[in-house]
């Protein structure tokens, strides 16, 4: 099947290989959560509950930052006043189950990549398809940049701004073990997946449905809903909202500058093609 023309193959044909794509993807991910599920040791006490330990890394830089700019001494975290518990029977079986899976995608991912590149590239130009493992190293690097983002500055922003914030004395924060993993989860992958954010770009670009100029009329609303995403992830200062809009405005230059040069490429062909 991979080895038909694009225009050779009929709309099942791409719906079998789209199948076999999502198959040998979906067996990645769990060969890769079956080894993660036997390391549920480090998992847990290293990885997963890291941020809600003083000691973290990025507790102990954001306080030598602030103390070197003398800043307030609100960034040294000295507590995180939260326990972790378990109200239901299955709750730690299914918190094991659920992150090995995500720990499986996490790994997997370069090896999704390569299968969905291989998927598109019967409608890509010969010159392109030698691409392919740029492609998968880059995308991937960006998807491992994002989750390490997330890991080590959003998930402990929100940990410990969430972990002190209280209404009343009177309420101690017992949290559930779903939900604490919820919010790594949701702060790793879908940082991950954001910082994909060029390559999605170049694909739009390829088929038409965005272009540079669209990208910076619209620079200012992007800019405006990064900050308010920001404010919502982290705690409400200005400066760790900065921290976090900063790279992801710097991916969407990238992103521009990304789609200008798919557009001239684009532009390039059709010149060409017109001479003949």
């Amino acid at each position: 099947m991979a080895n038909k023309n694009l225009s050779e193959m009929s709309f099942l044909d791409h719906l079998e290989e789209l199948r076999w794509l999502l198959i040998r993807s979906t067996l990645a991910v769990i060969i890769c959560a079956a080894i993660a599920f036997f390391f549920s040791d480090f998992i847990f006490d290293q990885i997963i509950f890291g941020p809600k330990n003083p000691d973290f890394i990025t507790y102990h830089i954001f306080c030598d930052l602030s103390q070197k700019f003398g800043l307030s001494g609100d960034f040294c975290v000295t507590e995180i006043p939260i326990r972790i518990q378990s109200r239901e029977m299955g709750g730690q079986f299914s918190a094991h189950m659920w992150t090995s899976i995500t720990a499986g995608f996490i790994i997997g991912f370069p090896f999704i990549l390569w299968e969905f590149w291989k998927f598109i590239s019967p409608a890509l130009y010969e010159n392109e398809k030698k691409y392919a493992r740029a492609f998968v190293i880059v995308a991937s690097l960006l998807f491992f940049s994002g989750v390490l983002f997330g890991y080590f500055l959003i998930a402990p922003l929100s940990v410990n701004f969430l972990a002190n914030y209280n209404v009343s004395k009177e309420i101690f924060n017992d949290i559930d073990l779903s939900s604490y993993i919820s919010l790594l989860r949701s702060s790793t992958v879908a940082s991950g997946l954001l910082f994909e954010l060029p390559i999605i770009i170049y694909f739009l670009t390829k088929i038409g449905l965005v272009t540079p100029k669209f990208l910076r009329e619209y620079r200012k609303y992007t800019l405006i809903i990064v900050l308010i995403l920001s404010a919502i992830i982290t705690p409400p200062d200005v400066l760790s909202q900065v921290i976090v809009a900063v790279p992801i405005m710097i991916l969407y230059e990238i992103s521009i500058l990304i789609s200008s040069v798919v557009v001239k490429g684009i532009e390039s062909k059709n010149q060409e093609l017109k001479k003949y």
